[in-house]
């Protein structure tokens, strides 16, 4: 069978990855989430034109250096003036208090001496000084958080002082996570001869819910094809969006994934992609579940969860921007000529000093090696049949997260 691409198994999984269902969420619960609608101000703010400064309302017209005006009364945050501000007098007002009627500008206190009912200018003033004026941040109607949005914590500070409440977001994509194997063990546990500890679950969690997912972990399925098919069926007897199998992807007598996901009803899209680490990852279709089949080396399973996985979260999330980003950094050490595979090489960034990053990679790159891929913070993307590059060469990275 011929490899796939890795352009096209990344649009096969993306697919018709259309958006999921919408709920309403309490703002408090909002960080993260995605929302489905645009987000219009429901007030103006400030809603009237406030002092940003402690000092004194005045008529800027009045306010020259050495004028002396009378206070007549005093402005705080909550607590507006009812009066106006006349020739020859001033208010006290506090950062936050309403400009009162009349008065222009606001002498900040550091400017004044105070005499009893007295105050003394001793800095003249300007119409508008210290004063923002209302709708200076936004205006009742405004859009400022459009539909796609993965809210921040500044954009929730902004939508609670829009006003609202509540806000419409999509829903959470729920990901199942299948591990298969004999040999796995959960950490903790004391190991008999050939059981290796499984990790995969940890890191495949941990990337779900920083994207915005739901991760349910299925736990172990043993190699054999009624233990790995009962596994896909809780899958989608629990109506998860997206299950995700890990290790039994390759060809040996005890990978049965791809037979369990074929003799369950599972549309396989394509099994075997030119990646490398990875190559034995598959996708297929399930009804309106999604299946991600990763292989079960620990770095083969985050690369293509990290490649494939993340961006499927993104769109069934509602994201307007799915795509890692790529950039252009300089090779901190020679790289050999590439086969046909398109690698994925783990490697640490460092500041270089023409602006680049110096992305070198971390050594041995096994599929195996967690202490390798736990050192990188990026991957140097080899294109297949790349040449060799010597380092100080350009090459074209992805950060990983954190």
């Amino acid at each position: 069978m011929a490899l796939m691409p890795v352009a096209d198994a990344y649009a096969a999984v993306l697919k018709d990855a259309a958006a999921l269902s919408e709920e309403t969420i309490a703002l408090i619960d909002a960080h993260h989430r995605t929302l489905a609608r645009d987000i219009a101000a429901l007030r103006t703010q400030p809603p009237a034109a406030m002092s940003a400064m402690d000092g004194y309302a005045v008529r800027a017209a009045d306010a020259r250096s050495g004028a002396r005006l009378k206070v007549i009364g005093e402005v705080a945050a909550g607590r507006p003036f009812n009066d106006a501000i006349g020739a020859g007098q001033a208010a006290r007002i506090f950062t936050g208090g309403v400009i009162p009627d009349g008065a222009d500008a606001v002498v900040i206190q550091e400017d004044t001496t105070r005499d009893g009912d007295i105050v003394i200018v001793n800095e003249a003033s300007t119409p508008g000084k210290n004063i923002r004026f209302a709708g200076i941040d936004f205006k009742e109607g405004d859009v400022l958080l459009p539909r796609g949005t993965r809210l921040n914590d500044r954009a929730l500070a902004l939508a609670a002082g829009m006003n609202h409440p509540h806000l419409p977001v999509h829903r959470r994509p729920r990901i199942a996570i299948l591990a298969t194997g004999d040999e796995l063990v959960a950490p903790g546990s004391s190991l008999a001869p050939g059981q290796i500890i499984f990790s995969n679950v940890f890191a495949l969690s941990a990337l779900i819910r920083s994207e915005g997912g739901d991760p349910i972990d299925l736990g172990i399925a043993r190699d054999t094809l009624d233990s790995t098919s009962s596994g896909i069926r809780r899958a989608r007897d629990l109506g998860v969006d997206v299950l995700v199998t890990t290790g039994g992807a390759s060809v040996g007598d005890h990978d049965l994934v791809q037979t369990a996901l074929k003799a369950e009803g599972v549309d396989m899209a394509f099994w075997k992609i030119a990646l490398r680490p990875g190559k034995p990852m598959m996708h297929g279709r399930l009804g309106p579940m999604r299946v991600l089949g990763l292989p079960g080396n620990p770095v083969s399973s985050y690369v293509c969860a990290f490649l494939f996985l993340v961006p499927l979260i993104r769109a069934l999330s509602g994201r307007t921007v799915v795509d890692h980003p790529l950039e252009q950094a300089v090779l901190g050490r020679d790289m050999p000529a590439n086969d046909k595979r398109q690698d994925y090489l783990r490697a640490r960034l460092d500041v270089g000093s023409d602006g680049l990053p110096v992305a070198t990679s971390v050594g041995a790159q096994d599929s195996s090696l967690v202490a390798n891929l736990a050192a990188a913070n990026a991957l140097i993307i080899r294109p297949p049949f790349a040449p060799a590059a010597p380092a100080g060469s350009l090459c074209t990275i992805l950060r990983l997260p954190g």
